[in-house]
């Protein structure tokens, strides 16, 4: 039977695929293309210098928000730092309260954790020290880099190391059902970014501008009209982009059909799929395939981007595309977005984006609801900034559950105190309050957390954490002394030293912190 097909049966819905496809697309098509094109008086042009300026604006006033905190974050990027934290907790309740540890312990107990980074080296170093109701557990450090992890434990002399190929080899060999292949390298990626300045240069000049010139300059129209916005009546300019089914598939099948030949773009995806997988191990099939897909994807590239546009033909896009901007002062104050996408022979889902926002340098009002059908998703905003003093409130509802975020600050000569709220209705509100100090090549902070919830009073139980952090001029090394390749031994060699050297230390050390005179001897 041609046509759309229902007859009271479930909608299969959008493939995820596909919505990953066309989300992509629409924020491509509605992105920054502006910056990089040559732009000139028509609607087209104006309606992507409307989007420029509009996120533009927004990632300045949020950069202004937190300006210390974006400082430190480049310091910390750009040089060696060391980083200390202090855990403490407190159990104010009732001891039936059934929390399964002692009160009095959870009061006397810190745990200490000391990091030393630096990126571009790729060298890290982790120092932890735990007092557990007075019993301490002191020098444990976990050195890593491109290549090797090194382990120093209290009770041995010698300083564990292992290569990351080593221990892939070793899970593997303990357990056949792990696959993949761990490389120390990633997470070192991972940190410095997804994506370089050269990449994102190379990204917007290639696709963006090829993006805008593809879009027919007819598409869009202009018109002066007064619009509501939020209570307030705005005289703007509304710009229509219209495409059609035929348009939107065209647009799509050329991006697909340059990054084919984009040898490039194929080595940055690579990249990207290697630190988002942070080179671990899995020992579930489920997720063992999954990188099995992801390799077996990389490799047939071109034929992966041929079933996408092959698959583009089966899809209908009944309406095509349809998004509305109304523009005040160089900004956007209101959009609408609509499309509707389904299989063929399947009833379309319609997919709408409508939502004000009322943009100044010192407040930023956002109301903005997503739909799918019947399904919506509501997101409001109300950021202020005046003098240095935040206040804001942002919540999401789905119609069922709203999740609600409050905050306010205030900055004086480098020192922001806080107080932020998370909140979940019938569920509880995570609490957060404290002071950070940001003085050039260091900075510090005291948070504490607490949690309400209709069983859990506030301040029941409070968490403290403090944080000091500085710049050095290295990360501290192991040396080459002492060392015990562990990578080199046969699983029974590995078994003979876990029973003969690490087990006694173990238990030796053990019961000397747990006060026993002369250790095992003395128990």
């Amino acid at each position: 039977m041609d046509g759309p097909v229902n007859n009271g049966r479930k909608k299969k819905g959008i493939p995820k695929k596909l919505i990953a496809i066309l989300a992509a697309a629409l924020i491509i098509i509605g992105g920054s293309v502006a910056a990089y094109a040559m732009l000139t008086g028509s609607a087209k042009a104006q309606y992507f210098l409307a989007e420029k300026n509009t996120i533009e604006f927004i990632g300045d006033k949020f950069e202004e928000r937190f300006q210390p905190e974006f400082d430190w974050a480049e310091q910390a990027s750009k040089n060696a730092t060391e980083t200390s934290y202090e855990l403490s907790a407190a159990y104010n309740g009732p001891v039936a309260a059934g929390i399964g540890v002692p009160p009095q312990l959870i009061n006397n107990s810190t745990i200490e954790l000391t990091t030393q980074m630096n990126q571009k080296k790729a060298q890290m170093m982790t120092d932890v020290n735990v007092n557990f109701g007075g019993v301490e557990i002191n020098d444990i450090h976990v050195f890593l880099n491109e290549n090797d992890l090194l382990l120093k434990l209290p009770f041995l002399q010698e300083t564990l190391k292992i290569t990351d190929k080593d221990l892939s080899k070793l899970l593997k060999e303990s357990n056949p059902a792990i696959t993949g292949e761990l490389d120390f390298n990633t997470v070192f990626k991972s940190l410095d970014g997804s994506l370089s300045e050269e990449d994102h240069a190379y990204i917007y000049a290639e696709y963006l501008t090829f993006i805008y010139e593809q879009l027919p300059k007819d598409a869009f129209k202009t018109k002066d009209e007064t619009v509501k916005v939020q209570d307030k009546s705005v005289d703007a300019k509304k710009i229509t982009m219209k495409l059609s089914e035929k348009q939107v598939k065209n647009i799509l099948r050329s991006v697909l059909e340059k990054m084919k030949k984009d040898d490039r773009l194929k080595a940055l995806v690579r990249k990207q799929l290697e630190i988002q997988q942070l080179g671990t191990l899995s020992a579930t099939s489920g997720s063992g395939q999954m990188q099995n897909n992801i390799q077996t994807a990389l490799e047939n590239y071109d034929k992966a981007l041929d079933k996408i546009m092959n698959g583009l033909k089966n899809f209908q896009i009944p309406d095509g595309l349809t998004s509305e901007i109304w523009v005040h002062d160089d900004l956007i104050v209101k959009r609408n977005m609509k499309i509707s996408i389904a299989p063929k022979g399947e009833k379309p889902s319609t997919l709408t984006v409508n939502g004000t926002q009322l943009l100044s340098d010192t407040s930023q009002k956002v109301k903005y609801k997503l739909a799918v059908d019947q399904q919506s998703f509501t997101v409001t905003a109300n950021l202020s900034n005046q003098d240095n003093k935040l206040k804001d409130s942002i919540s999401f509802s789905d119609g069922k559950t709203d999740i609600t975020y409050n905050g306010s600050s205030s900055l004086k000569d480098g020192t922001r105190e806080f107080e932020r709220s998370f909140s979940v209705e019938g569920a509880g509100t995570f609490i957060w309050t404290g002071e950070a100090d940001y003085n050039n090549d260091r900075m510090s902070s005291e948070n504490n957390i607490t949690m309400e919830t209709p069983d859990l009073q506030q301040d029941m139980i409070d968490l403290q954490i403090d944080k000091e952090a500085k710049t050095i001029k290295k990360v501290d090394q192991p040396g080459n002394s002492n060392l015990k390749n562990i990578g080199d031994m046969s699983p029974i060699e590995m078994q003979q030293y876990m029973e003969q050297e690490i087990r006694p230390q173990f238990q030796q050390w053990f019961m000397s912190i747990m006060g026993f005179p002369g250790g095992m001897n003395g128990f």
